[in-house]
């Protein structure tokens, strides 16, 4: 399987950037780490493995990047403010660098790129998409985690609420933005067993359908815990439907 890495400074980081690419033709794909996870998280958790038959086929190229927002909420050792400074830092960074470093890699300046990730990296899935639908078009939240609010510590911020879509869409009015998310599409298929919380889902599901956005929840049932083995069975299910 052809991959690639790339490594940069970037002024919107408080680390280097890093980004890995898996294979060599077909639709990009952005997938988002977990909480703490690092770029090549879902490599070493067997996720690109069980994805090797859509990128080895050329259906899909696979980027992946480091969870640096996440780890700083994570550790929690540095103040909510600060947290939701990198979370909205983190997120001009996925636009204004890695989209692009994406859309030159596939030598097309306006190729739509689909994003996924799970618990924590559902909730950048979603939030990239809604912030940025002029460069994503689906988003695939798996088991996703929507609301961070719990790190706050009983206090909003705007960069916190900024970062949020469950904070800053109810707001969102009609206009070109909102127009073109109704163009776009939000999966959340989730687990009903351990360490699952399918009415995170349901919440952000009823959001984006008062603000007409398409989406789904997809239930798996009792059998499909919080863990990799669910999302392993998820990501190409859903990325065969939508590649």
């Amino acid at each position: 399987m052809e991959t690639q890495h790339w490594s940069w400074t970037s002024q919107r980081l408080p680390e280097p950037a890093r980004v890995v690419r898996w294979g060599h033709y077909g639709t990009p794909v952005l997938l988002f780490p977990t909480a703490g996870g690092d770029y090549e998280e879902v490599e070493r958790f067997h996720l690109i493995g069980a994805l090797k038959d859509l990128i080895e086929g050329g259906r899909i190229k696979v980027y992946s990047i480091d969870s640096v927002a996440g780890k700083h909420w994570l550790r929690g050792t540095d103040s909510p403010d600060y947290c939701s400074k990198v979370q909205n830092l983190f997120d001009e960074y996925v636009y204004s660098e890695v989209a692009p470093l994406i859309r030159n890699d596939c030598k097309s300046p306006d190729i739509e790129i689909l994003v996924a990730g799970a618990s924590i990296g559902a909730f950048n899935s979603v939030a990239t998409l809604c912030r940025h639908p002029d460069a994503f078009r689906v988003a695939i939240a798996m088991s996703g985690t929507f609301d961070l609010s719990k790190y706050l510590n009983g206090r909003m911020n705007a960069d916190f609420h900024a970062s949020s879509p469950l904070h800053w869409l109810p707001g969102l009015e009609e206009g070109p933005h909102l127009r073109r998310l109704r163009e776009r599409h939000i999966v959340l298929p989730t687990g009903q067993g351990q360490w699952e919380d399918i009415g995170e889902s349901w919440r952000i599901a009823n959001l984006l359908g008062r603000k007409g956005i398409p989406n789904r929840v997809d239930p798996w049932g009792r059998e499909w815990d919080h863990n990799w083995v669910t999302w392993r069975a998820m990501l190409p299910k859903y990325l065969e439907e939508f590649a």
